[in-house]
């Protein structure tokens, strides 16, 4: 597995990746903002406020950086190989693969600083981003939640009477005013947003009575294994008797002359009882 400048491994003598502490908790707090809701923007000016040095020891961190962390597998301890290869063996170059040679996914290469479904939960936000068809903010906890029933742009935080005592935030569609058609949608503040969602979340959980009585009853389902533990003693039942009678075998053999076919053939077929329980209980 080539790497380099690595952010969060070094290379032991035999040149396998092992953890460097210090730069895995750099790559956790990356991981941790984005779950958050900071953008890659968000996440750069707060490591850049850190003081926090880039994978190649520079002072400021850039987007592409910070996405190409939250989206390699490498930190959940896998790694696809042959990402790019080498078109010239003359002048080193190399291009990304797409196709031209297969590529290889290897579970469990090596040690893993992000936990694989704390890893799979950013993979599934940046695919809800994507799929959003507008640009994504994090700048507030309002940002990229409340959307025009309109035209379905985003509400936006706007400042109303920025350098007089009357100073106000609000929020709007970012569209409002763009192009001939204004939305009729209303501006809000902070306050009516918070009502609106209280409102939103009673309604959902109108409910939520037969909602929790459902989800207890989920859990004592999935929880009950009394037929699983009644399966497993079955079958170290079988298996501590198929035992028994492989060990008397052994021991009529060690006491009475049998011929190797014989012998062979009843081993076989008591070995053949001692499989199935054995295969239906690693099963």
């Amino acid at each position: 597995m080539p790497y380099k400048n690595f952010l969060g491994y070094d290379k032991d003598k035999d040149g396998k990746p092992v953890i460097n502490e210090k730069e895995a908790e750099i790559v956790r707090l990356i991981y941790r903002l984005f779950l958050q809701g900071k953008t890659a923007s968000g996440i750069c000016k707060h490591l850049d406020g850190l003081g926090t040095p880039t994978p190649t020891g520079r002072k400021a961190w850039n987007k592409t950086t910070i996405n190409s962390i939250l989206r390699n597998e490498k930190y959940k301890g896998d790694a696809l190989l042959q990402k790019k290869f080498t078109v010239n063996f003359l002048t080193k170059k190399q291009k990304v693969n797409e196709g031209e040679i297969p590529q290889y996914y290897v579970e469990d290469n090596h040690p893993a600083i992000i936990d694989p479904v704390e890893f799979d939960m950013v993979q599934a936000e940046i695919a809800r981003q994507q799929k959003l068809g507008r640009s994504y903010s994090g700048a507030s906890i309002f940002s990229s939640k409340v959307i025009c029933g309109e035209c379905g742009s985003f509400y936006g935080q706007k400042i109303w009477h920025s350098n007089d005592p009357y100073r106000k935030v609000v929020w709007r569609c970012n569209r409002k005013f763009n192009g001939k058609y204004v939305c009729e949608t209303p501006t809000l503040d902070a306050d009516e947003i918070k009502e609106k969602f209280i409102i939103a979340y009673n309604q959902l959980l109108g409910n939520r009575k037969d909602l929790f009585e459902a989800c207890e009853l989920m859990c004592e389902e999935v929880g009950d294994c009394s037929a699983l533990n009644a399966e497993i003693d079955k079958l170290n039942e079988e298996i501590e008797e198929v035992t028994e009678t492989v060990n008397r075998f052994v021991k009529e053999n060690a006491s009475t002359r049998l011929s190797q076919e014989s012998y062979d053939q009843k081993y076989n077929s008591i070995v053949k009882m001692f499989e199935k329980p054995t295969k239906d209980f690693l099963r």
